[in-house]
């Protein structure tokens, strides 16, 4: 790999901004002309949070037209004419982030390259698919498309599906899998003081090992679980080629998603994930494919813009 200045200098001059969604931080760049496809070692030098701008991940704001292993999707869906191309902190390629997505639409608004009017809502193409995100009460509200459990399970199950291990919790816990366009294993713990023990600036062990690697969920239930319609649990993660993140959005919709099955599917009008970025809201809603969508909807924010070099 380059020297990490090296690889900085040959940016320069490189215009950028700063976000996040609920701490889960971006680097984030306009690309219209598509002239910066970055490599996996400039991303991870502008990710670099010591020697860098600093970032759990960066996203390229680039014309889906002009993505090269988009083109199905820009013929399927011409309506979507913004690509958020995701790279985690490590320079590996994304499917998709909840977080990330928000932070997206808001610094396409901020760069003045979209509209977006009070009850409308925007196409934006990922990897994941094609997402669309709208204003809401706390921020933006994305529609993640259809969820699936990564290993069929009936209603009846208590679909845990695999074994994790990690330093600080004292034995391997069961888990489950599921999947939101991006892989997710979800464990759910008993107590708080269990979550703050777990020591995720180590990648957990799950047995058996996902194929490409997956984004780990430790949850605590409330008790009680729903209260006034909504229901409210607690979530720490490690993001798969990043490390442990204050947010991911579509980490807290899986941990949702696994909670409500074990709790036996109780009747909740949403869901709160306090993280330790703050709070996102998750819904379940239909699609118009017949499908239950998860909406995710919180915060996003520019905190800074400048130029490399």
């Amino acid at each position: 790999m380059p020297h990490l200045e090296e690889t900085l200098a040959r940016l320069a001059p490189l215009a950028f901004a700063k976000g996040h969604g609920t701490g889960n931080d971006f680097v984030l760049i306009a690309d219209p002309e598509a002239q910066q496809d970055l490599s996996a070692d400039e991303v991870s030098a502008l990710c670099d949070r010591h020697r860098g701008i600093g970032g759990d991940g960066l996203i390229r704001a680039v014309p889906t037209r002009h993505v090269q292993d988009a083109q199905a999707l820009h013929a399927e869906h011409p309506e979507a004419e913004w690509f958020m191309d995701y790279r985690n902190a490590d320079g590996s390629i994304a499917e998709m982030c909840g977080n990330g997505v928000r932070a997206f639409v808001h610094f396409l608004l901020d760069q003045g390259l979209v509209e977006l009017a009070p009850g409308e809502s925007l196409p934006i193409g990922t990897r994941a698919g094609v997402k669309h995100v709208a204003v809401s009460a706390n921020g933006y509200a994305v529609d993640l498309g259809p969820w699936r459990f990564t290993f069929p399970v009936s209603a009846e199950e208590k679909a845990l599906d695999s074994l994790v291990e990690t330093p600080g919790i004292d034995a391997a816990r069961p888990a489950l899998s599921v999947d939101l366009g991006n892989p997710h294993t979800v464990v759910a713990l008993q107590q708080l003081a269990e979550l703050s023990a777990a020591q995720l600036t180590t990648i957990p062990r799950v047995d058996p090992a996902p194929p490409h690697g997956t984004n780990v969920e430790f949850v605590v239930p409330a008790e009680p679980l729903v209260s006034d319609g909504i229901g409210h649990i607690t979530m720490r993660v490690h993001e798969r080629g990043v490390g442990e993140t204050q947010s991911c959005g579509t980490g807290a919709c899986a941990a949702v998603i696994a909670t409500r099955h074990w709790a036996g599917y109780p009747e909740a009008e949403a869901w709160d994930v306090r993280v330790p970025g703050g709070v996102v809201r998750v819904k379940f809603v239909p699609g118009a494919d017949g499908a239950e969508h998860v909406e995710l909807s919180g915060p996003a924010t520019i905190v800074a813009r400048g130029t490399v070099g």
